[in-house]
């Protein structure tokens, strides 16, 4: 069994993991995938995404994907335009978001080409030719193809999120997809996986950070809200379209309930999100426990007096003719585009407004930089000065920490002879390496792109 590294080494996006095995029944080599991402963040490293596949697109069998996000699933059309025609194995919730996700990001990626200079990677037919491919999964349930043994188990990431085992020539592979927070709030816990692991190949995005625990983030969420709200300022949030939008949803419409915070206007100002919230009503049984209740007994957890979805561009504008103070959720989460850039024109120059990053800013991404500091940026090639308050909360991460990493790796490791270590930044990949050696004795290391390992 050879292990393939062709994307998320030594950064958090682009993942793309090729397994080659043997068919015991025609004693033919195999090749499947584990994701099929995007590169994401800065110019540079979205050039990646127009370079040609390390591998033959119309060679690889199957392609199982974690989850829905566009780092995992963004570049699937190209694959498909490029001659794959194997099977693409995920669960329902990703099948439904990954189609909403990949039609949405079409637009975007046609101007990065033009951008580079190349063609888009993909159209439309690509997406719907992709999808007649899918095969939804469930959890737990044991699948085989072409001598390979798969199980999906919950990730505790997003709605649908899974890890995937494989198990090959006698060994097994375990690939972590995201691991969730260890306090989701919308769907379960990850699961505890006790089943005998060779091999791990895990995201280490947090690999060094510790969260702050669901009810700080919760009473830190409304501390910003009333304190922009005092200063009659303008709270802007950009948020990914996919979970982070509707945990703010669920958690703010707790904290006007519970009269916790003043009620203000609150303007979802993206059109993906409002798709994507309602996919999220279609699966009421990939929720926790608690918030399935609440959607039983006819409580939408995503409304609330004073919410506006703004799906169309003249809504959105008419935002502006609401006056301070208001909430803006929009996207994109890092504010490499999408409608969160005309608001932060607007209002990153005023000091009684907020920018609040509630999730990953990718290096070299407008959200990292304002993050880090920047008083001047551009955006749309217009100098943008930043006098308002940054704020960042990272207990609304879906990403494990440090702690919640080790506990989740840590019913294997009788079993693993080694950990790689993906999906973070390196001094992320490195600290999380040094703890899993010095408490668990189980060798980790960071591997490369395009490395190639032989698994014994």
């Amino acid at each position: 069994m050879i292990l393939k590294f062709y994307g998320a080494t030594q950064g958090v996006t682009g993942s793309n993991f090729l397994l080659e095995s043997t068919d015991k029944k025609t004693g033919k080599n195999i090749q499947v995938m584990v994701d099929c991402g995007l590169h994401q963040g800065s110019h540079y490293c979205e050039r990646h995404n127009f370079e040609p596949f390390p591998y033959n697109p119309k060679e690889i069998k199957a392609v199982f994907i974690t989850h829905a996000h566009i780092d995992h699933s963004g570049l699937l059309p190209k694959l498909y335009r490029h001659g794959f025609r194997g099977k693409v194995f995920g669960t329902a919730p990703t099948r439904d978001f990954v189609y909403a996700l990949l039609v949405d990001s079409e637009d975007i990626l046609k101007r990065e080409a033009a951008r580079e200079k190349q063609k888009p990677l993909y159209d439309t037919k690509d997406v719907d030719g992709l999808m007649t491919l899918w095969e939804d999964v469930a959890f737990d349930k044991e699948i085989e193809f072409h001598g390979l043994k798969i199980v999906f188990k919950n990730a505790g990431h997003i709605l649908g999120s899974s890890s995937v085992i494989i198990k090959a020539d006698g060994r097994s592979v375990l690939f972590s997809g995201d691991i969730g927070n260890t306090s989701p709030v919308l769907i379960n816990h990850f699961d505890k996986i006790e089943e005998s692991i060779d091999y791990c190949l895990m995201e280490s995005t947090y690999g060094a950070r510790l969260h702050e625990g669901i009810d700080d983030s919760k009473e830190l969420l409304e501390n910003v809200v009333e304190d922009t709200v005092h200063a009659g300022g303008t709270l802007m949030i950009p948020a990914f379209a996919m979970e982070r939008t509707q945990r703010l949803l669920y958690e703010l419409n707790d904290l006007i309930e519970k009269g916790r915070i003043p009620k203000v206007p609150v303007f979802i100002d993206s059109p993906l999100a409002i798709k994507l919230t309602d996919i999220y009503h279609k699966y009421h049984d990939y929720f926790s426990k608690e918030a399935g209740e609440i959607m039983s007994g006819g409580d939408r957890l995503f409304n609330f007096p004073g919410l506006h979805f703004t799906p169309t561009t003249e809504e959105s504008k008419k935002i502006n003719d609401f006056k301070p103070p208001k909430i803006i959720i929009a996207g994109s989460g890092m504010s490499n585009g999408g409608r969160i850039l005309h608001h932060e024109i607007r209002y990153l120059p005023d000091p009684k407004s907020t920018i609040l990053f509630i999730g990953y800013q990718a290096a070299g991404s407008l959200g990292r930089r304002i993050l880090d500091g920047e008083k001047i940026i551009k955006i749309f090639g217009e100098e943008v000065h930043v006098r308002c308050r940054v704020v960042s909360i990272g207990g609304y991460s879906a990403h494990a920490d440090q702690k919640g990493l080790l506990e989740w790796l840590k019913p294997m490791r009788a079993t693993l002879k080694k950990v790689f270590l993906v999906h973070g930044e390196p001094e992320q990949s490195n600290e999380l390496a040094s703890q899993i050696r010095d408490h668990m004795a189980v060798e980790a290391v960071t591997p490369s792109l395009n490395e190639e390992i032989v698994l014994e």
